[in-house]
């Protein structure tokens, strides 16, 4: 290899060893501030799970109706994304399920319409019309119910994918600084071991 070449790949290795360098502390320092962020904000709104003595049948955390994982949380505050995840999946989305007999905001929305608009055609003396209208107000109510523990569900969720998104941000930074040392190695090889002539080497070994 002549010296052009030489000084070449040693100029690439330096380059290299900054960018990377700089990648990885980018990336460590915006996942880093991610799941700070997150784990701030879910700390501020202070929702804790119910506590264990609820982990009995007809408590909060029934073992019939509710997983292993949650269980495991009884008592906990929710300060991380995956604690968001598991209260947003396996507790509000359990809750949210009973509301309306598994039916969605949308789906209870639609069937409003519906009942209203039968309302709509029939006489108000009607005994069946007062029977409509409480349908339509025990609907309503739950239609409120699942608009609220969706929206928690869906800030829960998002927390957790942001959460998600800050972890693997870090892992990469670590995994490129761990690269970063890799080729910081090989330059220092080239300059100080590969680079000096084999007379040298003898000299210093039989020294």
């Amino acid at each position: 290899m002549n010296k052009a070449i030489r000084w070449r790949i040693l100029t690439l290795q330096a380059v290299m060893v900054l960018v990377l360098a700089g990648g990885a502390a980018f990336a460590f320092a915006m996942g880093t501030f991610t799941t700070s962020q997150i784990r701030d904000e879910l700390t501020a709104q202070q929702v804790y799970f119910p506590g264990s003595d609820q982990i009995k049948t007809g408590g909060a955390l029934d073992p019939a109706t509710f997983s292993q994982e949650i269980r495991d949380q009884a008592g906990k505050q929710v300060t991380d994304g995956n604690q968001a995840r598991i209260y947003a999946n396996d507790f509000v989305g359990v809750h949210v399920k009973g509301v309306a007999g598994g039916l969605t905001y949308a789906t209870v929305g639609t069937k409003i319409s519906a009942l209203k608009a039968q309302a709509a055609t029939m006489s108000q003396t009607d005994p069946a019309y007062a029977d409509l209208q409480n349908q339509i107000a025990t609907l309503t109510a739950a239609r409120e119910t699942l608009f609220k523990g969706e929206m928690l569900r869906s800030s829960l969720l998002n927390a957790y994918g942001w959460w998600t998104v800050g972890t693997y941000t870090t892992y990469a930074g670590i995994g490129l600084a761990l690269v970063a040392v890799v080729v910081l190695g090989a330059l220092v090889f080239e300059l100080y071991v590969a680079g000096r002539k084999p007379e040298v080497i003898k000299v210093a070994r039989a020294a």
